[in-house]
């Protein structure tokens, strides 16, 4: 049975990180020594955190990630088609993160592969990050936010950044939640870490009225922890989702019936820290 785990964090993020992927299996149950890792992080805007993942959990997710035994990591990115990646991570500060020791890569995605989805209903083809056929392990990192074209924004939506950014305009046209869970088939994450100290309740993906959960989740299915962050989510009086079933929510439901991960909460099992 899948696993997702909550954390509250209490002021030790590091230790929230690691107790959090413990639970679930350990960081030496997903990455084995050699490994080269790409980190998917969320950085399509310069707006603070929640809206863009927190340079410091970053930090210590790389140096984790290395403590058990990878080759490389890779932080990998690109972000939306009116700013420039490079200029954008460097001013979050990411470019920073390669004076680390050891440091990880900080890769501007502008190298892309077309890409045939296999039995498209919704979406044919894409160009993706070429990145992904290089590296042994992918590592997502969404923050927790509502979105407002796509109702949410977490572990589903953060493959769009893997998407070459001009090819994402006529997306958002129409169908947006179903083909960014389309999408999702030729993605695959070894694991996802979360980080819902703080998120967005309503707005979003840029702005929003913003709480603090103070919590790190961990699971190695993206549909159960997308579930239990829009559960997060509805927990605070206000919030945009408030009268939604979770497993109705487009993103859900349709990587749920393309069989991307748990299809009902008999599925997987919750554990609290």
């Amino acid at each position: 049975m899948k696993k997702v785990s909550k954390i509250n964090v209490k002021g030790d993020l590091k230790g929230a990180i690691i107790k959090a992927v413990d639970l679930i299996g350990g960081f030496n149950g997903f990455i084995q020594t050699g490994d080269v890792v790409l980190v998917k992080p969320n950085y399509n805007s310069t707006d603070p955190f929640p809206a863009t993942t927190d340079i410091e959990f970053l930090k210590n997710v790389v140096e984790i990630i290395y403590r058990a035994g990878a080759k490389e990591v890779i932080i990998g990115e690109s972000v939306e088609c009116t700013l420039d990646t490079k200029k954008t991570l460097k001013k979050m500060g990411l470019f920073e993160l390669e004076k680390m020791n050891p440091a990880p890569k900080i890769l501007p995605f502008y190298d892309w592969t077309t890409k045939k989805i296999p039995n498209p209903k919704y979406i044919k083809k894409v160009s993706l990050s070429a990145s992904l056929d290089r590296v042994d392990k992918i590592i997502l990192l969404p923050c927790l936010k509502t979105h407002m074209c796509a109702e949410i924004s977490a572990s589903i939506k953060i493959s769009f950044g893997f998407v070459k950014p001009m090819e994402r305009i006529p997306i958002h046209l129409h169908d947006l939640s179903k083909k960014i869970a389309e999408i999702n088939k030729l993605i695959n994450p070894t694991l996802i870490i979360m980080d819902a100290r703080k998120c967005f309740v309503t707005g979003g993906p840029y702005k929003g009225l913003t709480k603090s959960p103070d919590l790190i989740l961990a699971s190695d299915d993206r549909i159960a922890i997308d579930v239990e962050g829009i559960k997060i989510i509805q927990s605070f009086p206000g919030n945009n989702i408030s009268k939604k079933d979770p497993w109705n929510i487009t993103q859900i439901k349709t990587a749920a019936e393309f069989g991307l991960g748990a299809r009902s909460e008999k599925e997987y099992k919750v554990i609290n820290g």
